[in-house]
């Protein structure tokens, strides 16, 4: 009988970029089991609704990450605007599909050029990484932000892009397009990068359903559900369709994601060619009164979003449940059996983001 140790990993390793700790147990490098322990970057943010009044929670909403803040803030706005049956103005609705989509992009490209790094491909984690930053300079020119964007209010949006913005917008997604089509070459057919993601971590799709995986993690295990398509926003007007894998390992969920990147081009593209004229805002009034769940795709998958108002300016409770948190029993299935050096990888698939689950 191999001998059973326990080895600690994390909340610091060199490979991960969340501080997420799990105690390991190994038989030699075999995970036989994970033990995780969560909490380190608890902040309290659920908890400023007592100090902060409904308008000036928006802003406290995009801080609860930094990834996908733009998505943070319009899941919350959402669901205040339905409690106050507020008519939000369809450029509006655009204008935030499309930097959803933009949140996506960067997203993904981040994890991608994370992934690269965790195996040691040191260019093409910097090629991800240089792929992105271009659109970061897109939301610098449209909000004034790179990370936190404060472009989200009740009622709509704070800022405009105007025609020949959306125009060059759409000419910069061609040119990346691409440049992704190169990258991606290199992460879905090169040898090395293959031997690190083919046949690692298996999720099947009875175990991502009976484990409520969520986002590209669950569709790459063949689960064909987006949140997307329950038609918030602009997405009722828009032409697309859930990307899934029946694979259900690494290199799945790595095609997913970069599956979605092109997806998410193609519809900036369909809602720039769409968006009507009109107002960005509507002005409002009164207090939210009643309760309501919103549920919105981000980058990493469901986030659900809880809003409780008893018609004063202060809301009686705020409640996000995450992507990341409804990812790890999951992940913890998938660790069982992989080898040690397997580990960095298997975390980052679910694309964790801890600040998130945290809050």
């Amino acid at each position: 009988m191999a001998t059973r140790s326990v080895v600690p990993f994390g909340p610091q390793h060199p490979v991960l970029p969340e501080p997420i700790h799990l105690d390991l147990v190994l038989e030699d490098e075999k995970v036989v089991e994970a033990v995780p322990s969560i909490g380190f970057v608890h902040r309290g943010l659920e908890k400023l609704v007592e100090k902060k009044d409904f308008h000036e929670y928006v802003y406290v909403a995009e801080r609860i990450c930094g990834i996908c803040s733009f998505m943070h803030g319009m899941g919350y706005c959402e669901a205040v605007e339905r409690i106050m049956k507020v008519e939000v103005p369809q450029r509006a609705h655009y204008l935030r599909t499309i930097w959803c989509e933009m949140s996506r992009i960067h997203s993904h490209l981040l994890w991608l050029g994370l992934l690269a790094d965790a195996f040691g491909f040191e260019s093409l984690f910097m090629q991800s990484w240089r792929l992105r930053e271009k659109i970061l300079d897109m939301f610098e020119v449209s909000t004034g932000g790179r990370v936190i964007f404060s472009v989200n209010k009740i009622g709509g949006v704070r800022k405009d892009m105007d025609a020949d913005m959306l125009k060059s917008f759409v000419a910069l997604f061609d040119d990346m397009e691409k440049e992704l089509h190169i990258l991606s070459k290199t992460f879905l057919n090169d040898y090395a990068v293959n031997s690190r993601l083919q046949g690692v971590g298996f999720l099947t799709k009875q175990q991502a359903h009976d484990f409520g995986a969520v986002g590209p993690f669950m569709r790459a295990s063949g689960i064909d559900r987006d949140t997307r398509k329950l038609g918030y926003a602009a997405y009722p007007d828009l032409d697309f369709a859930p990307i899934t894998s029946d694979v259900g390992d690494c290199y799945a969920r790595t095609q997913v994601r970069i599956k979605e990147i092109f997806q998410s081009f193609d519809l900036i593209r369909q809602a720039a060619a769409k968006i009507p004229d009109g107002e960005i805002a509507v002005p409002v009034k009164g207090f939210p009164d009643g309760e309501h769940f919103m549920r919105v795709e981000q980058p990493r998958g469901e986030a659900v979003y809880y809003v409780k108002a008893n018609g004063t300016k202060f809301l009686d409770r705020v409640r996000v449940r995450t992507p990341t948190f409804a990812n790890l029993p999951a992940m913890l299935e998938t660790l069982k059996g992989c080898q040690l050096a397997d580990v960095p990888i298997l975390i980052l698939t679910i694309d964790p983001c801890i600040s998130c689950t945290e809050r």
